[in-house]
């Protein structure tokens, strides 16, 4: 049993997570849930409201931990190109080594449940997006860039989540990095 009010609301979360692993997608339930920490509905219940809150949570946790590793690319380097190659390449790296939060980034494990939950992905991916065209206009101000800092955000972006997706729709076996050197250089020239 957790011993402080903030580990157990921790370890719904992770078991949360890890259960989202599973290669076959199925949903996961409250009562899966509970019989997975060995304690009931109701116990989970007294943490969080409801199933959606413990979406959010994986989802507060996701945004927490992108946002600071990009915002720390961003503030080590003032190479706009680099910035962006470094955040698409931390992208990859995040969805490979945290499975079941990919299913959460893909809207997968959002399926049936509430729809703000997919909402507050949606807006993730469009500050992703900003984050990507602010590292290209760094990059074009430079001359460093040639191209247009929206389209290619956008491509960029719809590179990330399509290798989510592939890497989850495998079953968590094509890596999200798999081909990256040929990929980089379509990517970033």
């Amino acid at each position: 049993m957790a011993s402080k009010p903030g580990e157990r609301k921790l370890q719904i979360l992770q078991t949360l997570a890890t259960m989202l692993e599973a290669p076959r997608g199925e949903k996961v339930t409250t009562a899966a849930l509970a019989a997975r920490l060995d304690v009931s509905e109701a116990a989970l219940y007294r943490h969080f409201a409801s199933k959606a809150q413990m979406f959010e949570g994986l989802i507060e946790f996701i945004e927490t931990t992108v946002f600071s590793l990009v915002n720390k690319i961003q503030s080590e380097s003032e190479d706009g190109a680099a910035q962006a190659e470094q955040t698409v390449v931390m992208l990859l790296r995040f969805a490979e080594k945290n499975q079941g939060m990919t299913r959460v980034l893909i809207g997968d494990a959002l399926v049936n449940e509430d729809e703000r939950l997919q909402v507050r992905i949606n807006q993730f991916v469009e500050k992703l997006e900003a984050a990507l065209r602010q590292s290209l206009r760094i990059a074009l101000a430079a001359n460093a860039w040639h191209g247009d800092a929206n389209a290619d955000a956008a491509v960029l972006i719809a590179y990330v989540v399509g290798r989510w997706q592939l890497f989850a729709k495998s079953g968590f076996k094509r890596s999200p990095q798999e081909g990256w050197p040929l990929q980089r250089k379509f990517l970033f020239g």
